[in-house]
């Protein structure tokens, strides 16, 4: 006989107890457990009865790929892997406004112009809101289908036919809801349950399926974690309300590389894609600043160059400030450690603030050298050399180590007019531009004992 339970369960991890409390002991949050009915369909599980027998395949069997789906918009396109593929679900997450209903109107105008058929499900907006924003953007397209839904069931009754689409968008996943569980929408409950009714949709009919996410002020998709491993693709649309550009990023691909991005610019118009996206980070540096270094990063099977700034103040603190934006603080936490350990520079007693220009966010070591750089050219007033690109990883006993693709991260600073670098130690074989091999970083401080103002910066 079916019965009726009641659990708290944890907004933020999906954890479940039997009593509320203001903390939840499995993820530390506070303030995310909330009471839900539960329904246990067999509360003494599977009993005695046999299921059905699962039908195995060899591995050595052939299956017919099938081609992929391009988008039309080729910084998606290239990001996904060469596009989309049937019967895959996409969620793609970002900060409210950052740009992801427009990204994906404009994604499913493009399908429609090239013959796929779409539909759009908004569980926030209605369809005259959505039409109106298609027609300021010039995204009016007759194949795409607008809906404005909330049903589970309902959606799934209506995409579930013969004339199903080729692409459905569902806009947002914590919007919509089962009727046959008593929880509110947005709870991990029905996030899960509706995330899971409408994948198994996706993957029976042969549908590309978007689910549009909300992030929690971490920056992490709302709901349970488990939805991120249902799915088959998590992007994530980052960037600062601020600047106009966008990094749409891949965390997570079956069907393609990760850790790719894609460049776009919020313009009057939507998304523009950004072709050259170096040359664009790099457009508004004129001349020579001390405090600022260009890193020659990767992004996936792409590199891209950005400026890194620096500056070093006096504080009257007893604790100086750490002010990062774009960049771990953890990271420069222990570039600022092996400077003072290992260089003598002085630079504890001072505020430090890092900046990556342009509003992206760098995750890789291999940005250590460039920040040292930055830092120390604030701290002495000296300008790093011009036309100098910097790369490389600092370990804590000060030895500069090797980063992968340093082919390609300098062939992509030569083409923007960049003569020398400073990296480890390289192959002096076909290097497109001068090189400096450094071993350890008290190499770099050459670069600035020439200041007349090295004893009272602290770094005699």
């Amino acid at each position: 006989m079916t019965k009726t339970s009641h659990n708290f369960v944890c907004q933020a991890c999906g954890a479940i107890t039997n009593k509320w409390a203001g903390k939840c002991e499995a993820c530390g949050q506070w303030n995310t457990i909330a009471e839900e009915a539960a329904r246990e369909v067999t509360p003494k599980g599977l009993g005695t009865g046999k299921g059905r027998k699962i039908q195995f395949e060899s591995m050595a069997g052939t299956t017919e790929q099938e081609p992929r789906i391009p988008v039309g918009i080729q910084e998606m396109d290239r990001m996904l892997g060469g596009g989309l593929v049937a019967g895959s679900a996409i969620l793609i997450g970002g900060d409210p406004g950052i740009g992801k209903s427009t990204l994906l109107l404009q994604a499913v105008s493009a399908l429609a112009k090239s013959g796929r058929k779409a539909a759009y499900i908004s569980g926030e907006e209605s369809i005259a809101q959505v039409r109106l924003r298609a027609i300021r953007l010039g995204l009016v397209q007759p194949g795409v289908e607008l809906a404005a839904a909330t049903n589970v069931r309902d959606i799934i009754s209506s995409l579930d036919g013969m004339d199903a689409p080729d692409v459905a968008v569902i806009d947002s996943i914590q919007t919509m809801f089962l009727d046959n569980i008593e929880a509110a929408p947005g709870t991990v409950t029905q996030v899960r349950a509706a995330s899971l009714e409408l994948i198994k949709l996706a993957k029976r009919r042969g549908m590309v399926l978007f689910l549009v996410g909300h992030v929690t002020k971490d920056g992490q998709i709302a709901g349970p974690r488990v939805l991120e491993h249902m799915v088959d693709t998590v992007l994530y649309f980052e960037g600062e309300r601020g600047h106009q550009f966008r990094i749409l990023r891949a965390v997570k691909n079956r069907f393609g590389g990760t850790d790719e991005i894609g460049v776009f610019a919020m313009t009057d118009k939507g998304l523009e894609e950004v072709a050259n996206p170096s040359a664009l980070f790099l457009s508004q540096r004129h001349g020579q600043v001390s405090g600022a270094a260009v890193f020659a990063g990767m992004e996936g099977s792409r590199p891209i160059l950005v400026e890194i700034q620096a500056l070093v103040a006096s504080s009257p603190l007893a604790t100086p400030r750490r002010a990062v934006v774009g960049w771990d603080g953890a990271r420069l936490a222990m570039i600022l450690a092996v400077l003072e350990t290992r260089c003598g520079v002085v630079i504890h007693d001072k505020e430090v603030y890092l900046n990556v220009a342009g509003g992206l966010r760098i995750n890789e070591p291999a940005a250590d050298l460039a920040v040292a750089a930055a830092l120390l050219s604030a701290l002495t007033n000296i300008p790093v050399m011009e036309h100098t690109v910097i790369f490389g990883e600092i370990g804590l006993s000060g030895e500069i180590r090797q980063v992968g693709r340093s082919d390609v991260r300098l062939r992509e600073s030569e083409k923007l007019g960049f003569k020398a670098s400073l990296t480890p130690v390289l192959s002096k074989s076909k290097l497109p531009i001068g090189n400096e091999g450094l071993h350890h970083v008290q190499e770099l401080l050459s670069y600035f004992r020439s200041s007349k103002n090295l004893k009272a910066s602290g770094m005699a």
